[in-house]
């Protein structure tokens, strides 16, 4: 019998579900706090916008400041949180692809500083729009670009980098046009201010191209003209540069040597800069109808006898600034390309192209007249094109608005649009990191579909910041794997069709083609871990188990035999995160432990039977068990490839000998094998930490060097005798009977001091100290 409910009941059922729903919606939205948005930032902030805002924040809810506020620690820990999340670019790409749950394994934002500590030493210099503060990914592209850079390490715990600041500033002001101003914050790039050898607070130097870091550097030479100065002048004009002069009068102002030596470095690579005394040159002065102090600009071509001056520049400033301006607007504009001749000049050459709509666009940027120079030694032309001229071609190159990209001499099929900062240092980076690598801009036209040989495709947005840090290290993998992948990079904001297709929902997305096989790498934003992705895919270092394979390979292992399995969902976010730390671990661990993976999802069935509760689950499956199905489950709170490695090396079984004195007597001291020793505590940290090291030390010399351990706790009078003053020890007894050989890699035993001393007690052998 059925039951009858009227369309009345009916219609408030449904009222009252929808409201539960809608209910349940607002609940999960407000609890799910966007870190952007607590910011007050966009998606596309880049790094001193975050610092910036987070400052600005951090100085108004600082618990210190709203002591009355019972909510203002938790509320400051949800700002620090957000903070800690998005300056990082691993943690920012992790953030913007899964969420919260993508950072399980990141617990930052616990702590935070007082709010002195945000006012005063918190970003020093991100409100200096003379000086640039420099981020890890920023700095090479800065240094390399070819520009004078004078860069400050400084930390902002450090007194003397305070004092210094001022100074700094002031500095950085005088010298603005001239070179570039920089600033690194070591406090927050600690690896970098490392790999660099900064060791002390503040620290200056000096970097250009081609030039070794310097302390202090002469930074430009003014000439002063002197002899045939017309042979001189015509002498720069063949090759195309121009001469700023300062002439020197009795009669009106000239420029000091501080404003020439200024203009010098802001010209440098355009126009030669010199002066000349007219109270000794008087014949040459009054050639040019000169009779007071005044500054010309004479370009190539331009008349300098018989008093004819036309081309001739006049500046009557004595401002470096506005003189740097005015012969900036003289210089030659770059060359405009034909759409007839554009193919065959792009066949033959190297091109940083700038696309142009019309003559109205503003890309003609004074300052990037010096791009000529910078990138003359990479032998890269610089010109312009209107796509109004020909809208069909700039259609073919996905070229819809104003922009730059670098021609690789093939003709426009091998390109690269530029889509990071247009500032100089920048273009000039990309420009010379471009042409060098393999990275092509990819559209629906040349996508690979199908093809043989293996693509990897950056799928990305030009607004991403994480998108932009990429792109550089791709550059860089691309060099490396030449002929074996090939690279290319797809923006999502114009082919949004191709991305949806396949299912892109966050950027940077990064898939390796190969063939009918799709793989997404979900490593750091860096060359060397793309490369180790890629070996990885090629010689994979983690078997994918099925359950058929599980039962084969794990539960029937050898006895022998040890396995850690990873079973996990690939739309879990920690799952994600673990991946490429998973993969590192299995290289380590090749050819002791074996490493597996089960994918939770397509065997949902198989994972429940085996009672995996969470994901990732990660268990091992120990030697010699009594039972198949025995194993131990990680429960650490690190899941990095060196805490797993070395979680996972404690269960190999014991290859070194536990020695007594009696042993030690007997089989080092007097036997006839060689002996590597590790004299040890149990209650020593680093010792506890080695201990997985020397097993594997062991395994490599068994059958050359016999391996022990001595207790130093238990057996103290046979570590005093043996002259152990620290643990761990590790020394080698070498016996004499034959040539000594050294079997050990010099990254686990690092020194080897090779003479023999006489055991005090008269015994045949004494060791080697390691």
């Amino acid at each position: 019998m059925e039951s009858l409910v009227s369309r009345g009941d009916y219609i408030r059922y449904f009222k009252r579900s929808l409201l539960l729903v809608l209910v349940c919606v607002i609940v999960l939205v407000c609890t799910a706090q966007d870190y952007y948005s607590l910011l007050g930032v966009t998606k596309e902030a880049s790094s001193r916008e975050i610092r910036q805002a987070f400052k600005k924040l951090a100085l108004k809810l600082h618990p210190d400041k709203n002591q009355n506020d019972p909510n203002a620690h938790e509320n400051f820990l949800k700002i620090n949180r957000a903070y800690e999340v998005l300056k990082d670019e691993d943690l920012r790409k992790k953030y913007d692809k899964y969420g919260e749950k993508g950072l399980e394994d990141q617990q930052q934002g616990g702590r935070y500083e007082s709010w002195h500590f945000y006012r005063y030493d918190f970003g020093i210099y991100d409100d200096d729009p003379e000086i640039i503060t420099l981020d890890r990914g920023e700095f090479d592209a800065a240094v390399n670009s070819g520009e004078l850079w004078f860069v400050n390490f400084y930390s902002p715990r450090c007194s003397h980098c305070h004092d210094l600041a001022p100074t700094w500033r002031e500095f950085a002001k005088e010298m603005d046009g001239v070179i570039r101003i920089g600033a690194v914050n070591c406090g927050d790039n600690r690896m970098l201010c490392r790999i660099k050898g900064i060791n002390s607070y503040p620290s200056l130097y000096v970097f250009k191209t081609g030039m070794l870091p310097l302390t202090s550097h002469k930074l430009m030479q003014i000439v002063s003209l002197l002899g045939n100065f017309v042979n001189a002048i015509e002498t720069s004009f063949a090759s195309g540069v121009g001469w700023l002069i300062t002439f020197c009068a009795e009669r009106g102002d000239c420029l000091s040597y501080q404003t020439r030596f200024k203009l010098a470095g802001m010209l440098e690579g355009l126009v030669n800069v010199g002066w000349m005394d007219c109270g000794t040159q008087g014949e040459l002065c009054d050639n040019l109808d000169i009779s007071s102090s005044t500054t010309a600009y004479f370009p190539p071509g331009a008349t300098i006898n018989n008093k004819e001056k036309g081309g001739v520049l006049f500046l009557n400033s004595l401002d470096a600034r506005e003189i740097y301006q005015e012969v900036m607007k003289h210089l030659p504009d770059f060359e405009i390309i034909s759409a007839a001749s554009l193919e065959d000049r792009l066949a033959h050459h190297r091109w940083l192209l700038f696309f142009q709509f019309g003559e109205s666009d503003k890309s003609n940027i004074e300052e990037f007249k010096k791009l000529k120079f910078l990138l003359k030694d990479e032998h890269i032309q610089v010109g312009k094109f209107d796509c109004l001229s020909s809208p069909t071609i700039c259609s073919k190159l996905y070229v819809y608005q104003p922009c730059l990209a670098v021609f690789k001499g093939k003709g426009t099929g091998d390109y690269e649009i530029h889509h990071g900062k247009k500032i100089l240092y920048d273009i000039v980076a990309f420009a010379k990191e471009s042409v060098n690598s393999h990275v092509i801009t990819l559209g629906p036209q040349n996508f690979p579909d199908k093809e043989k040989e293996p693509w990897l495709v950056d799928f990305f947005a030009p607004w991403c910041p994480p998108c932009r840090a990429l792109l550089p290290e791709l550059r860089k993998a691309s060099k490396h794997l030449y002929g074996q992948l090939k690279f290319g990079t797809l923006d999502c904001t114009v082919h949004e069709g191709l991305c949806n297709m396949h299912n892109i929902r966050a950027y940077p997305t990064t898939v390796v083609f190969n063939q009918s096989d799709v793989h997404e790498y979900e490593g750091h934003h860096s060359a060397e871990q793309i490369l180790e992705f890629i070996e990885d895919l090629r010689n994979p270092s983690a078997v994918s188990l099925t359950p058929e394979t599980f039962v084969e390979l794990v539960q029937r292992r050898k006895r022998e035999e040890i396995w850690m399995v990873d079973f996990y969902a690939p739309w879990c976010g920690p799952c994600q995160a673990l991946m490429p730390e998973w993969k590192k671990m299995a290289r380590m661990l090749n050819g002791l432990i074996s490493v597996g993976s089960v994918d939770c999802q397509k065997y949902y069935s198989f994972c429940h039977q085996e009672s995996v509760r969470g994901y990732p689950e990660i268990r091992l499956f120990p030697q010699k068990s009594n039972s198949a199905h025995q194993y131990f489950s990680y429960n650490g709170w690190h899941r990095d490839s060196y805490s797993l490695r070395a979680w996972a090396l404690g269960y190999l079984p014991q290859v070194s000998v536990d020695l007594t004195p009696q042993s030690f007597t007997e089989k080092v001291l007097n036997g006839k094998d060689h002996w590597v020793i590790d004299f040890y505590a149990p209650w020593c940290g680093p010792c506890q930490n080695f201990a997985p090291e020397f097993e594997i030390l062991a395994r490599m010399v068994k059958g050359k060097v016999k391996a022990g351990k001595v207790d130093c706790q238990a057996y103290a009078q046979t570590c005093q005798t043996a002259d152990i003053r620290a643990y761990p020890t590790v020394k080698f007894y070498p016996y004499q009977g034959t040539k000594v050989k050294s079997t050990f890699p010099t990254n686990r035993l690092v020194v080897i001091n090779e003479k023999n001393e006489k055991h005090p007690g008269g015994s045949r052998k004494w060791p080697l100290f390691v």
